[in-house]
């Protein structure tokens, strides 16, 4: 979707592995290295662990893309098996025929493999079984895989088995009924994610393997793409993804730290706040505590000396009249609901405002909404620019603990908005709404073509004219016959115009932020509001 905008071929940060982005960090490299060397000169067991998404599959992948001609290799990517099911696996990758009766045979599928093995060595090939997600293995299975490797000549073992999983497989292999297991481990590796330098150098590989032609994210937008990512590659993937489609929608050609933000914000369902602010905030703390001792010491100083007085009489005080308890505030409303105020449930609460449909767990949400002829805007500015867009919008909202709920706004009044929190609307004052929100907002708007693009001087075609009816139309021009569909200097005109006084950067492009802007203007019947008139 976004390709285009950005002049790039393919998606840079498809989760799905290619290895045309084969990016080899240092760590990343050495671990190639140990495994090439298990398959090649090893024998017994090398272990391989890293955390979820640190690039394990990458570099089996790499591997098999490197092994020697005289190398059979039976890769395991399913572990939930017994130990007759393993067995199997491993014959049915090494493709050795099992006859009827061997099938569920321990003993058979044993002879099989022996056999196998010791023709393999006698042709000078090895056999080498890798385990993906080792850590799932079961024990039984795992003393399975020890026994495999009793099966030898006298002068070297057959089989290689190479361990890949998550740093669990570590500690099990620790355990006391496993230690004839791990004494046989000749190889131990430990996957760590990218450093800082490696991250930046990984994420513009990917673009430039894509086919960008000059930096799509700042300096900033790759420290924030490190700190928010932790340099897990599959992170780095994710929110690097969001970011671009984030850009897109916003009509930015450049991805600086604050995209970034609120990229690693949706896909982690937790607001993720500048690095500076933890600081600033603890800094002002500081400064508030010397000022009040320096205040409190100062007045005890200038305080003069009383004469003790005699005991004022005691005056029973007046019963209080009883009053309705105050109705709930923004935050206890927020806390209530806060099993409900994820982001996949806000995203299917504007989708109803739209009568659209979001679908939890497939596609990403912006995605969904082109699939229904709509597209998303991500904004900032606060209520004020709010009102201009004049759309439902998705708000981020943060409670006394931290914590980021997911609302809907519906309606905006001069003093109250209407929130959607959960499955519940609500009115709350403006003033406490501004106190949790940090002026950001994802809405969904309607584009009047299908073919929804930013719209420059010497462009033409439908969607140009359509841009200049409604441009004329706001103008107060006289409508024509037929207008023109060449984007010319006098649309151009139109259009900074339209922009200087919607408080957009005026430059004479129609981009995504105009177009909204002007789709507002023009609601269409029946498409939500936050007001009644527009602003």
């Amino acid at each position: 979707m976004y390709l285009p905008f950005y002049g790039l071929a393919d998606k840079p940060f498809s989760i799905t592995p290619d290895p045309r982005y084969l990016f080899l960090g240092g760590r990343h490299a050495e671990a190639l290295a140990h495994l090439v060397y298990g398959i090649t000169d090893a024998g017994g067991f090398i272990q391989l662990t890293g955390e979820v998404g640190t690039g394990k599959t990458t570099v089996i992948r790499s591997l098999l893309a490197r092994k020697p001609d005289n190398a059979e290799i039976a890769l395991i990517l399913n572990p939930h098996l017994d130990a007759r099911q393993f067995l199997q696996a491993i014959c049915e990758e090494l493709r050795i025929a099992l006859p009827p009766e061997a099938i569920g045979n321990l003993k058979a599928l044993i002879d099989l493999l022996n056999r196998h093995l010791l023709a393999a060595h006698a042709a000078g090939r090895r056999v080498v079984v890798m385990v993906d997600e080792a850590q799932n293995l079961a024990p039984d299975v795992l003393e399975q895989v020890r026994l495999l490797t009793n099966l030898e000549t006298e002068t070297q073992k057959l089989l290689q088995i190479i361990l890949i999983g998550q740093p669990e497989l570590r500690a099990m292999l620790e355990r006391n009924d496993l230690r004839q297991l791990a004494q046989r481990i000749t190889g131990r590796y430990h996957l760590e994610p990218l450093s800082r330098e490696e991250s930046a150098a990984y994420v513009r590989h990917r673009l430039r393997i894509a086919g960008a032609t000059q930096e799509i994210f700042t300096r900033g937008a790759l420290a924030e793409l490190y700190r928010a990512s932790g340099g897990i590659p599959r992170l780095l993937n994710v929110i690097g993804d969001r970011a671009l489609l984030g850009g897109y929608t916003g009509d930015r050609h450049v991805v600086n730290g604050a995209l970034v933000r609120r990229a690693a914000s949706e896909v982690s369902g937790q607001r993720v706040l500048p690095a500076w602010l933890p600081w600033l905030a603890g800094a002002a703390t500081t400064v508030v505590l010397a000022t009040t001792t320096w205040f409190v010491w100062h007045q005890q100083q200038e305080q003069p000396a009383t004469v003790a007085a005699a005991p004022a009489p005691v005056v029973a005080p007046a019963p209080a009249p009883v009053r309705p308890p105050p109705p709930p505030d923004l935050v206890a409303l927020l806390r209530r609901a806060a099993a409900m105020t994820d982001l996949d449930g806000a995203y299917a609460r504007l989708f109803s405002q739209w009568n659209a449909r979001y679908v939890a767990g497939s596609e990403d949400a912006c995605s969904q909404a082109l699939r229904q002829g709509l597209e998303c805007l991500n904004e900032t500015g606060g209520t004020e620019v709010l009102r201009r867009y004049n759309r439902p919008a998705i708000l981020a909202l943060q409670d006394d603990t931290g914590a980021v709920h997911q609302t809907v706004v519906t309606r905006l009044g001069a003093d109250n908005a209407r929130l959607m929190i959960g499955d519940a609307e609500h009115e709350v004052p403006l003033a406490e709404l501004t106190t949790r929100w940090n002026g950001e907002f994802l809405l969904l708007w309607k584009p009047q073509q299908l073919d929804m693009r930013s719209l420059s001087l010497g462009m033409s075609g439908e969607p140009v004219q359509a841009l200049r009816q409604r441009l004329e139309q706001w103008a107060g021009m006289p409508s024509g016959p037929m207008p023109s569909d060449l984007f010319d200097d006098s649309l151009r005109e139109l259009v900074l115009l339209f922009q200087r006084g919607n408080g957009l950067s005026a430059d004479g492009v129609a981009g995504a932020r105009t177009q909204a802007l002007l789709d507002a203007r023009f609601a269409s019947l029946g498409t939500p509001l936050l007001t009644a008139v527009v602003q």
